[in-house]
C-alpha cells in the first residue's frame, strides 16, 4: 500500500500524488492480454450475433456465448483460485468490465452473474454454501440472479413485503412473496432472495431456482437491453433449507447495501467502455458521410461533438482507473495486516463507496451524453434501428437508473461524506471554518513557483475550498435538518462529481507526462479543456446552492468567495477541442 494513498472522501481535504494512480498506460502485459482477449470475443462472437440476442427466442443462442465466457474466464475471474476462480487482482477486474461494457445486453447478464449474483455469497457465505455454489458460478455452470426489488420497495429497499417464516422444527424456511426487474431471472439456477423473517428481519437467502412453489412472469418487454433476461419471481410456500440463509438473520442490509458499492464501481467500467466505443462508431460515419462534397468530420460543429465526446470518455476513464488503484491498494493493504482477501476486498469497497457513487453517476451520465450525440451526427439515420446506434442510445438509459438512481447516489454522496465527517473519520469542518477567516483577508497574489500544471492543481485546490465553503455554510445553516435538503445535496453533489473527475484527469496527464513525451500536449488540452468546463459548473451550481439558503451579505460575501475559489484564466477551448477532435478523426476511432 502506497502510504500517500487517501482514505474514502479525503480527496476533498488532501492532496493525492500523481505517482500514486493508476492509469491505462501502465497495464502489464498479462493485463493487456486480458483486454485483448475480451475484446476479441465481443468483436468476433457477440457483435455479429447481436440482432439475435435481443429475440428471446435465441435464448439457447445467448447460454451458448455465456459459456463461452464461462471457457474464457470471464464469469470467474474475479472469483479466488481456491473456489475455482482466476483470482485476478482488482486492477484486472476493472479492464475486463471495461472491455465487457461494448457488449450490450449480453454484458448486463455477465454483470449481473459476477456482481450481484455471485458477490453476495463470496463475501457473506459460509465455508460450506462457499464450497456448494462457488465453483459452479466461477466456470458458469451454476448462473445466479439477485432478487431485491419488489412493486412496493425500489429506492427503498428495506420495505420489502416478501416474507419468510421458519418452520417449527427448525430445519427450514418458507418464503412467500413477489420480486420484480429481475436481471437473468429466464435462466438462472441460483437466486439471492431477501426477506424478512416474521414480516420483521430483512435477510438474504440462497434458493435454489428448482425449488417447487417458483414462478415466472414473462419476459419484460423493455426499452433497452432487450436481450437479457428480465423477468418477475413469485415466491408461493417456497421451503428452503435452513442452512441456505447467508449472513445473519435481519444483517440482509449490509449484503445489499455493500455488494452495490462494487457493482456502482463496476458499471462505471462497463459504460465507459461503452462510451469509447460509441465515440468510434460516431466518427466512422462522420468521416464516410459526405455532405457539400467533404465528410462531415470536417465541420466545426461535428468537430465539437466527436472532440467533448472523447473528452468526457477520457475524463471518466482516468477517475475509474484512479479509483481501481485505490481499491485495488487497500485490497492488498489488508491483506498484509492478515484479513483474508475476500474480506479485504469488502472492506475496501466500503472504504472507497463515495468514490464509487461518484463513479456510478459521472460514468453513466457520460455514456448517455455520447449515445446522445452520437445519435446526432448520424443524424435521421441515427434513428434507425438499421444503423447500431439506436441500440445504443436504447441500451444506455438504463444506467442512470441501475445499481441505484443517479439521484440517490448523489445523495449518497454528500451524506456518506457528512457521516463520516461526523464519526471524525475525515475533517472537513475545520477547513471549511477556516474558510470563513480565509474569505475576510486580501487573496495573495504573490509570486509563485512554476511547476508542470501548477495553475492546473491550484484551480484544484481553489474548487475544492469552493466545495468546503458551501457544504459549511450549508451543514452549520441546517444542522441535522441539512439531508431534507435534497437540492441543495444535489447541487454539492455535482460540484463534488466534477472536482473528482477534474482531479482525477489532471494526475492523469502529469503521470503521462513521466511516461511519454510526444504529443503531450494533447492530453495536457484534454485535462485543461475539462477543467476549465468543470470550473463553470461547480461555480454555477455552488451559487444556486448557497441562493437557496443564505441572503443579504452572508450570500454576497459566499458569491464572491465562490467566484475567488473558482477563478481560471480564459482559456480558448475550442482550438483544445478541436486538437482532440483532429486526432480521433484522423484515426478514424477512439485511439486516446
Amino acid at each position: 500500500m502506497n502510504q500517500l494513498t487517501l482514505k474514502g472522501g479525503e480527496f476533498l481535504i488532501k492532496d493525492e500524488p500523481a505517482q500514486s494512480v493508476f492509469i491505462p498506460e501502465e497495464f502489464s502485459e498479462e493485463q493487456k492480454m486480458f483486454k485483448e482477449m475480451t475484446s476479441d470475443f465481443i468483436k468476433s462472437r457477440v457483435w455479429p450475433n447481436i440482432e439475435k440476442l435481443d429475440k428471446h427466442e435465441n435464448n439457447d443462442l445467448f447460454l451458448s456465448l455465456l459459456a463461452e465466457a464461462s471457457e474464457l474466464g470471464l464469469m470467474g475471474a474475479g472469483v479466488p483460485e481456491q473456489y475455482g476462480g482466476m483470482g485476478v487482482d482488482f486492477n484486472t477486474e476493472t479492464i475486463l468490465s471495461e472491455n465487457l461494457g461494448p457488449s450490450l445486453s449480453f454484458g448486463v447478464a455477465i454483470a449481473a452473474h459476477t456482481g450481484i449474483g455471485t458477490l453476495p455469497l463470496l463475501y457473506f457465505g459460509t465455508e460450506e454454501q462457499k464450497l456448494k455454489y462457488l465453483p459452479g458460478l466461477a466456470s458458469g455452470k451454476i448462473k445466479a440472479a439477485y432478487c431485491l426489488t419488489e412493486p412496493g420497495s425500489g429506492s427503498d429497499a428495506l420495505a420489502a413485503k416478501t416474507r419468510a417464516d421458519l418452520s417449527e422444527d427448525g430445519k427450514h424456511y418458507v418464503i412467500n412473496g413477489q420480486k420484480m426487474w429481475i436481471t437473468n431471472a429466464g435462466f438462472a439456477d441460483l437466486f439471492t432472495v431477501f426477506a424478512k423473517i416474521g414480516g420483521e428481519h430483512f435477510t438474504a437467502f440462497l434458493v435454489d431456482a428448482n425449488t417447487p412453489g417458483i414462478t415466472l412472469g414473462e419476459e419484460e418487454e423493455k426499452l433497452g437491453i432487450k436481450g437479457s433476461s428480465t423477468r418477475q419471481i413469485f415466491f408461493e410456500n417456497v421451503k428452503i433449507p435452513s442452512e441456505n440463509l447467508l449472513g445473519k438473520p435481519g444483517k440482509g442490509h449490509k449484503i445489499a447495501f455493500n455488494v452495490l458499492n462494487i457493482g456502482r464501481y463496476k458499471l462505471c467500467a462497463m459504460v465507459m467502455g461503452g462510451a469509447k466505443e460509441a465515440v468510434s462508431v460516431a466518427v466512422k460515419y462522420a468521416n464516410e458521410r459526405i455532405q457539400f462534397g467533404v465528410p462531415i468530420s470536417d465541420f466545426g460543429a461535428i468537430k465539437y461533438k466527436i472532440g467533448e465526446m472523447a473528452i468526457k470518455s477520457f475524463a471518466a476513464e482516468s477517475a475509474t482507473y484512479r479509483v481501481s488503484a485505490l481499491i485495488n491498494d487497500k485490497i492488498n493493504e489488508l491483506h498484509e495486516e492478515g484479513i483474508d482477501k475476500v474480506e479485504a476486498k469488502l472492506r475496501a469497497a466500503e472504504e472507497f463507496s463515495i468514490e464509487c457513487a461518484i463513479l456510478k453517476v459521472f460514468g453513466s451520465e457520460v455514456l448517455d451524453y455520447v449515445v446522445d450525440e452520437a445519435v446526432q451526427i448520424f443524424g435521421g439515420t441515427g434513428y434507425s434501428e438499421e444503423y447500431p446506434v439506436a441500440r445504443l442510445y436504447r441500451d444506455s438509459r438504463i444506467n442512470r437508473i441501475f445499481e441505484g438512481t443517479n439521484e440517490i447516489n448523489r445523495m449518497l454522496t454528500v451524506g456518506m461524506l457528512l457521516k463520516r465527517t461526523m464519526k471524525g473519520e475525515i475533517d472537513l469542518m475545520t477547513p471549511a471554518l477556516a474558510l470563513q477567516k480565509e474569505l475576510m483577508s486580501i487573496p495573495d497574489f504573490g509570486d509563485e513557483e512554476e511547476s508542470y500544471l501548477s495553475k492546473e492543481k491550484k484551480a484544484i485546490l481553489q474548487a475544492k475550498k469552493a466545495i468546503l465553503l458551501v457544504a459549511g455554510a450549508a451543514v452549520q445553516k441546517f444542522m441535522m435538518e441539512f439531508e431534507k435538503e435534497q437540492e441543495i445535496m444535489m447541487y454539492l453533489a455535482d460540484m463534488v462529481i466534477d472536482l473528482y473527475v477534474a482531479e482525477s484527469t489532471l494526475l492523469r496527464v502529469e503521470k503521462l507526462s513521466y511516461i511519454i513525451k510526444d504529443n503531450i500536449s494533447l492530453y495536457e488540452n484534454i485535462a485543461i479543456c475539462y477543467l476549465n468546463d468543470a470550473l463553470e459548473r461547480i461555480f454555477v451550481n455552488g451559487k444556486n446552492a448557497v441562493c437557496a439558503f443564505a441572503e443579504g451579505d452572508e450570500l454576497r460575501m459566499m458569491l464572491l468567495g465562490l467566484k475567488r475559489y473558482t477563478k481560471y484564466n480564459p482559456i480558448n477551448t475550442t482550438v483544445m477541442r478541436r486538437q482532440v477532435a483532429n486526432q480521433i478523426i484522423s484515426k478514424g476511432e477512439y485511439c486516446l
